[in-house]
């Protein structure tokens, strides 16, 4: 992001015994080394180092860099636990269920957000993200303008979003400023004082799906039992606060970083106007090249791994991004193509193994609208030459603003 990359400063954290001087990296994720002209492409230049390195940023935690040690900690919550997957950590931080939880606990919770990700549930949403696209679309297309973020991003997943949750449009500004706050926080307080305020909000909301419960996610989590047994009023505001930060943020991430490359690389926009049938691979393609989240894992017990001694306590910080960068999981990664054969587009963007989003076909399906609607109404589109793009960076990277612009007698 030019000029709001930086989070905010920490005091470095003192290197533990064990961590080996060579494995130690000045790493920073909320402020990555050239972030500023590119906040994704500069986390490649991890692969010129250890494949695990330490970094005394956000609290001092390892980074796994590598495919294959991202998706073994991905599948294996033992050792590697996602009980606390947030950094740097505040001791007020309430805890996000059911995310932060290990199997076989976390099955339990997670079966009652699943009904809402079935194929039949995703079909009806599908068909209303294709209406609404089509209209955010025909309604800046004669302008040759629009900020992609505000206009589009933020409107097409989140509006599906909230009548899932069935909240009323008229509360999203508030939401999505408690939102950006937590996932990229401008000092370490921010994120636990979103997470209280989401709190607050959600307290009247679960009270009044308690008294006359809906068909809509929120109130499923409500009237929901586990074990026999209703869940506690705590562990309700986690789930629900988890759903809504998530919810309204991901794609829009997804969806902005996926228009940006378009618009710098109008050949691979052409292959994909000319042969729309290679628009369901693009779809994993770019999911791959820009995967926005990220979670940590804290260790349960002193473990060897890799050629490399941690402790129980030590953090961990997986990036799914790096696992798509990485040449030995796909050849040429930093490359777009259309055609890559679906074995090697076993991405890790939504995570792998038990924790796997509940929402990834939803997600695919809305980033496959935009790129159907949008390609077949505006196909020749571009960076504004005179506003260039913000991004944000921490635990989910993000495009800010994505000021575009086309001639509108050349569109379809």
């Amino acid at each position: 992001m030019i000029g709001e990359i930086k989070m905010f400063e920490m005091q470095l954290a003192p290197k533990p015994d064990h961590v080996p001087d060579d494995l130690v990296v000045h790493w920073d994720f909320t402020s990555p080394p050239g972030g500023e002209e590119d906040v994704n492409t500069a986390w490649k230049q991890l692969h010129d180092g250890p494949d695990i390195i330490w970094t005394p940023h956000n609290g001092g935690h390892w980074i796994v860099t590598r495919a294959a040690d991202i998706e073994h900690m991905q599948k294996h919550h033992d050792p590697f636990s996602m009980q606390r997957i947030v950094l740097p950590e505040h001791p007020d931080r309430p805890r996000l269920l059911p995310i932060e939880m290990d199997p076989p606990e976390h099955a339990r919770y997670r079966s009652i957000l699943n009904q809402f990700f079935t194929p039949r549930a995703i079909k009806a949403l599908q068909e209303e993200a294709r209406l609404l696209a089509i209209a955010l679309i025909d309604g800046f297309k004669a302008d040759g303008r629009c900020e992609f973020i505000s206009d589009f991003s933020m409107k097409l997943p989140i509006t599906i979003f909230m009548k899932m949750v069935d909240q009323p449009l008229d509360h999203l500004d508030r939401l999505l400023e408690w939102t950006e706050m937590s996932v990229r926080p401008k000092k370490p307080e921010d994120r636990t004082a979103a997470a209280l305020a989401m709190n607050a909000y959600l307290e009247d909301v679960i009270e009044a799906r308690k008294v006359k419960p809906g068909e809509d996610l929120l109130s499923a989590v409500v009237v929901a039992q586990v074990g026999g047994n209703a869940i506690p009023k705590e562990d309700l505001l986690s789930i629900t606060s988890n759903l809504m930060f998530g919810g309204l943020d991901t794609v829009a991430s997804s969806l902005g970083f996926a228009a940006r490359f378009l618009a710098e690389n109008p050949a691979k926009r052409r292959e994909l106007v000319d042969r729309p049938e290679l628009i369901a691979n693009a779809v994993d393609e770019l999911l791959r090249m820009f995967a926005p989240s990220s979670t940590a894992r804290v260790v349960t017990r002193d473990i060897e791994y890799g050629g490399v001694t941690f402790r129980a306590g030590d953090r961990i910080y997986i990036r799914p991004l790096l696992h798509g960068m990485d040449e030995r999981k796909f050849p040429d990664p930093m490359e777009a193509d259309w055609e890559r054969p679906a074995l090697e587009r076993s991405y890790a963007a939504f995570g792998n193994g038990p924790h796997r989003c509940p929402g990834a076909t939803l997600a695919r399906s809305e980033m496959r609208i935009f790129l159907e609607e949008w390609l077949a109404r505006i196909p020749d589109f571009a960076l504004d030459p005179a506003d260039r793009p913000t991004f944000g960076a921490g635990m989910v990277n993000a495009v800010l603003r994505l000021p575009l612009v086309w001639e509108p007698a050349r569109q379809h």
